[in-house]
């Protein structure tokens, strides 16, 4: 088969690393790609926000299937337009993206169906958020409604962060103004990643995941979009993996069906798991980052033929298998990410780092400057590893980290610490 992966990042790095193994791969393309895209597939330069251009490259090169990586293309519509041309492809239809692309309409669903989630309100102007925040109090949760690249979501500790982050929202600090908001209660407890494969009518677990938001060791400083993840995530026992299917994802894939719009792709379910269980905080329609890097090196199956299943309706019948190891990954950044960074910085020792047992690099920000692989982003590099624990999963990848001569770069030294922590006890 001829494959056609749309994005750029480190989550599309491993999805190339992981269907380029695939013995259906008979040609494999991404669109944009990077530098390290381009030592799994042939990459092409296209712009994801022309689907015209898109279709049109899929019938001249015969693509016989598109996996659509990026939240972007998908709440545009290109799985429907991708479809309408015949070709088939991986991900949700427009409709049942805006699982991702409003936080509202998420909420509503959960409402509606009595999927556990935090008590909300949505609010069009910023008076009446305002009274809102005031009435309930803080620490209170401000989010905006649409797409965000991962900043639409203020934690605020008090009430006047929270009324300063509505200003913000609906003044444009997000790069345009908000046209609704999310306010809704703080939920308690460890937050957790969950991805299940669907086809529309049924659901399978992929895997667990944790990952750090935060800039700073000790989970400080700024939001971004994610400084490193491990696998399996440890509050993830068989029995709430179980919890999350029956109490969260199954009804989600029925009240999508039930309203016309089956969800075919990848849920991705952003949890909190609370004294009372989980708790759904918010979904993604498309594998995170950079939580994919580590499960593509924990997943024994073949990819591709889930992929393909989800998109036929024919996950009923299949079974994914992983590795019982654990892996983690550490995101390299650009130094002064996630404010203004620099671009074209050398990076050098990458050969090196790929020598240490069980590692495998992922470019999420890079491209090829002649001799040289040269930073291209914030979020630059994913140093990856598996171990027989989190411990050593991590021994692994900061001995990789080290041998990466980038003085422009940085990581946090923490990554896992809270499983680690666990596995010491």
């Amino acid at each position: 088969m001829n494959i056609l992966i749309l994005g750029s990042g480190g989550r599309e790095h491993a999805l190339a690393w992981k269907i380029a193994a695939s013995p259906l791969t008979t040609k494999l393309y991404c669109a944009p790609g990077n530098a390290g895209i381009a030592q799994e597939a042939e990459c092409v330069a296209l712009d994801l926000a022309d689907h015209a251009a898109v279709i049109a490259f899929c019938k001249a090169s015969k693509i016989d299937f598109v996996v659509v990586g990026p939240e972007g293309p998908l709440c545009a519509g290109i799985v429907d337009d991708l479809e309408a041309a015949g070709i088939k492809a991986f991900g949700p239809s427009k409709w049942a993206a805006r699982l991702e692309g409003s936080k509202g309409f998420t909420k509503d669903l959960c409402k509606a169906n009595r999927i556990p989630t935090a008590a909300y309100e949505r609010f069009k102007g910023a008076d009446a958020a305002r009274q809102y925040v005031r009435k309930q109090g803080a620490p209170i949760v401000v989010k905006a409604d649409g797409l965000a690249a991962g900043k639409g979501v203020v934690v605020a500790g008090t009430v006047a962060e929270a009324e300063a982050a509505i200003d913000m929202m609906f003044d444009g600090g997000l790069g345009q103004p908000a046209w609704e908001i999310v306010i809704e209660d703080c939920m308690v407890g460890e937050e957790a990643s969950f991805f299940a494969l669907c086809d529309g009518d049924t659901a399978i677990p992929l895997a667990s995941a944790q990952d750090h938001k935060r800039v700073g060791d000790g989970d400080t400083g700024p939001n971004t979009g994610g400084m490193g993840a491990y696998t399996p995530a440890p509050i993830m026992t068989p029995d709430m993996n179980k919890r999350v299917m029956d109490e969260i994802i199954f009804p989600t894939v029925n009240a999508l069906k039930k309203a016309g719009a089956p969800f075919k792709g990848v849920l991705f379910a952003g949890l909190m798991i609370t004294k009372d269980g989980p708790q759904l905080i918010e979904y993604n329609v498309r594998f995170g980052d950079p939580e994919t890097q580590v499960i593509m090196l924990r997943l024994m199956s073949d990819l591709l033929p889930a992929l393909i299943a989800s998109r036929d309706g024919q996950l009923k019948s299949f079974d994914l298998r992983l590795y019982p190891d654990a892996a983690l990954t550490v995101v390299m950044a650009a130094k002064g990410y996630p404010g203004s960074y620099n671009k074209g910085t050398v990076i050098e020792g990458l050969e090196d780092a790929a020598q240490v047992e069980r590692v495998e690099i992922f470019h999420a920000g890079t491209r090829r400057d002649g001799d040289h692989i040269v930073a291209n982003g914030g979020r630059v590099l994913n140093v990856c590893a598996r171990g027989n624990s989190v411990a050593q999963a991590q021994q692994r990848a900061y001995a990789a980290v080290d041998k990466i001569k980038w003085p422009d770069g940085f990581c946090r030294r923490d990554i896992g610490w809270q499983a680690i922590a666990r596995e010491r006890k």
